[in-house]
């Protein structure tokens, strides 16, 4: 082997290993958690205070046999804190969600005029907050509660607030509200069409739909209400916008802080427009400045309403997607679901369509994800960062962006397949796939090159060629 073959046999070594190494940080395996410890925290909490007004009967009908590891690697790794803002939004607030949104504003419209004369909110923001939450019902989550929450209850930290909702998720199948085999949802703890944690249940839901329980999991009234309920409890104005999309005049130079509120006629003093350009609105008392992506991104004069939203999920980029979607379902077109400023990045994020296209197109080139369902989990982001690997594709990050969207959809191979079913053990067998692994898929080198979707060329020094990802300035 030539100098110049141990060369570019070690760079592609270290390619692979530094992509191995970014796979295991960015997915680490799940702890060990000792059963018999579990057992033994659990005895502890029986008689503890937090459990005082648990029986015996019900502590120990619904008792765990063993802890739930996942649920700590969960704790730790949470998207709307890790994702960049345009990731997060892209897959809550896409054409899809807009139109059911729309539709679910039809069909509960009687129930939502009811909810908004009792308490004041406008009926698109619980929608928004229904949407984000459980996608108008149709993810409320497979987590069984009293496992999740007796695992986070006995490791890793925040044990004493878990502890108090694992004691509250028992009271309310006590109290005869929902039955214990509806009591499943997040990793947390959340649960029903607009996912309450368990205290938050016992201190804000309401029976809006006049059967005598506070079921938030099989009454949309209930849900609806309850949320309504939640977010007039926490401030939220009658009345106000949450905020607007804005135009920061050149070369303002100030506090950029949402909880830093100033008066509407402070900002228009200012220099600050509607993003189209027409003046800021008298319908807002006083706003902060929002700007999720500095000042190169969108930006928002955001009031109490939105800090509604906050108080839901304490994340920014959780309640400007409520906020967002709120206003898409508002005003009943689904066409264009981004905001009118794009985000500081070539690489925006995907819809759940294109998730789910890319989820394909990993199957038909030989992966084993499991199920196409939109949601890019550990499992996807592993095969794309292979998927990259196997095209000298760096960094072989495993990010779904439009980039690899359009680097795994625009292979001729991946797109005549993929509106073909997988088969046996999620592997594509037609005739244009071969049953061989995934790097060595029936697509060309020269094919992604020439496309220059989004990637540079690059010459290794024994002339092979590698694609290199571009980020803004390279």
């Amino acid at each position: 082997m030539t100098h110049t073959q141990t060369f570019a046999a070690l760079t592609a070594a270290i390619g692979v290993a530094l992509a191995a190494t970014t796979a295991q940080a960015a997915n680490p395996a799940d702890p060990y958690l000792s059963t018999s410890e579990f057992q033994q925290c659990l005895d502890s909490l029986q008689n503890s205070s937090d459990f005082r007004g648990v029986d015996s009967f019900t502590f120990n009908r619904y008792r765990p046999s063993e802890p739930d590891p996942s649920v700590i690697s969960s704790l730790n790794y949470q998207p709307e804190f890790e994702k960049d803002v345009w990731d997060y939004l892209s897959s809550l607030v896409d054409k899809q969600r807009v139109e059911d949104g729309i539709k679910a504003k039809q069909e509960m419209a009687s129930t939502l005029r009811r909810i908004e004369a009792q308490y004041g909110v406008k009926a698109e923001d619980v929608l928004g907050v229904w949407g984000v939450e459980s996608d108008f019902g149709q993810t409320l989550g497979k987590n069984d509660l009293f496992q999740s929450l007796a695992t986070l209850s006995c490791f890793d930290r925040r044990q004493s607030y878990f502890r108090r909702e694992y004691a509250n998720a028992l009271k309310i199948v006590q109290q005869g509200d929902i039955a214990a085999s509806d009591m499943t949802g997040s990793w947390a703890g959340a649960f029903g069409q607009t996912q309450f944690m368990p205290g938050t249940f016992l201190d804000l839901a309401v029976d809006f739909d006049g059967d005598g329980r506070r079921d938030l999991v099989n009454s949309k009234p209930d849900a609806l209400a309850s949320t309504a309920n939640f977010l007039a409890k926490k401030g939220y104005r009658s009345g106000e916008p949450w905020g607007y999309e804005v135009n920061i005049p050149a070369g303002y130079w100030g506090s950029n802080s949402r909880t830093d509120k100033k008066s509407m006629s402070y900002w228009r003093d200012k220099g600050f427009t509607l993003v189209d350009g027409r003046p800021l609105p008298y319908n807002l008392d006083q706003a902060g400045l929002l700007l999720p992506a500095g000042l190169e991104g969108p930006a928002f004069l955001v009031g109490k309403n939105f800090d509604a939203f906050y108080s839901y999920n304490a994340s920014e980029n959780y309640a400007l997607a409520i906020a967002h979607l709120s206003d898409l379902i508002a005003k009943g077109d689904s066409s264009k679901t981004d905001f009118i400023r794009a985000w500081p990045t070539d690489d925006p994020g995907i819809s759940r369509l294109q998730a789910k296209e890319i989820q394909q197109a990993l199957i038909n080139n030989g992966y084993d994800i499991g199920n196409v369902d939109g949601i890019i989990g550990d499992n996807t982001r592993k095969a794309i960062q292979q998927y990259q690997t196997s095209k000298s594709v760096f960094p072989a990050d495993g990010r779904a962006g439009q980039k690899f969207y359009r680097l795994i959809t625009g292979n001729t191979q991946g797109t005549q397949a993929a509106s073909a079913p997988a088969a046996r053990g999620g592997v594509w067998q037609g005739s244009r796939q071969s049953q061989s692994s995934p790097s060595t898929a029936n697509d060309t080198m020269a094919q992604l090159i020439e496309q220059q979707q989004g990637y540079r060329r690059v010459t290794n020094p024994d002339g092979t060629i590698r694609l290199v990802r571009m980020d803004k300035g390279q």
